[in-house]
């Protein structure tokens, strides 16, 4: 199958900002008083979905917006801290040269996507919807795929946690999930409608086929 529209996450699927979530998730869980992360249970945690980790932290809905908001502001004072994963560049170069449209749904903000990727990698991103709520990508996915007049079956969404599953399923996009985000690969493929991608390389085969 070749893909006309690939829509990515940001966090855990083009950058590599994990190690910073763990180093700032227990700041800001004092802050905002919820049970913090420890170390020893990481994998074990990477296993649930987002809703799971909600009720093991005694989180309540409310607080996300504002966790969420002061999340993005501490990247953005150690923007430089982040960086896209080794062969990010060379993939959107590759894709966008073939035709395919990209875009990018995030809860990151705009301004922090835009300045991990560097100038020549954000003019390759057709289309921004930053800022978005912990569960409402499939809006955001529907609005792109209508601006761009693409197919649920001609587009590929690609996250790496399972509410990126959950929101790409409620459109009745194609799913891939990245082996190396936040969510622990294990979980990932209980999926059996994801297309699981072990590198790079294997989304560009995919979403190119035999173009």
């Amino acid at each position: 199958m070749n893909y006309k529209l690939v829509i990515f996450d940001f966090d855990g699927t083009l950058a590599d900002s994990f190690p910073y979530f763990l180093r700032t998730i227990n700041t800001l869980a004092i802050h905002y008083n919820f049970k913090q992360v420890e170390l020893q249970h990481i994998d074990q945690l990477r296993a649930l979905d987002a809703r799971q980790m909600m009720k093991l932290a005694k989180l309540p809905a409310w607080k996300i917006p504002f966790i969420a908001r002061s999340f993005i502001r501490l990247m953005a004072r150690d923007i430089d801290q982040i960086q896209l994963f080794t062969g990010v560049p060379a993939l959107l170069n590759q894709l966008a040269n073939e035709g395919v449209k990209l875009a990018i749904v995030s809860s990151n903000s705009e301004a922090n996507i835009r300045r991990v990727l560097g100038s020549d990698n954000a003019v390759l991103i057709q289309h921004y919807a930053c800022g978005t709520a912990l569960f409402g990508k499939q809006r955001k996915f529907k609005k792109v795929m209508s601006k761009y007049r693409v197919a649920p079956s001609e587009t590929l969404c690609i996250g790496d946690e399972i509410r990126d599953i959950d929101a790409a399923r409620k459109v009745n996009a194609a799913i891939g999930a990245v082996s190396w985000g936040y969510t622990h690969v294990s979980a990932l493929k209980t999926y059996s409608d994801v297309i699981l991608f072990d590198s790079l390389d294997d989304i560009s085969a995919t979403v190119l086929g035999d173009r």
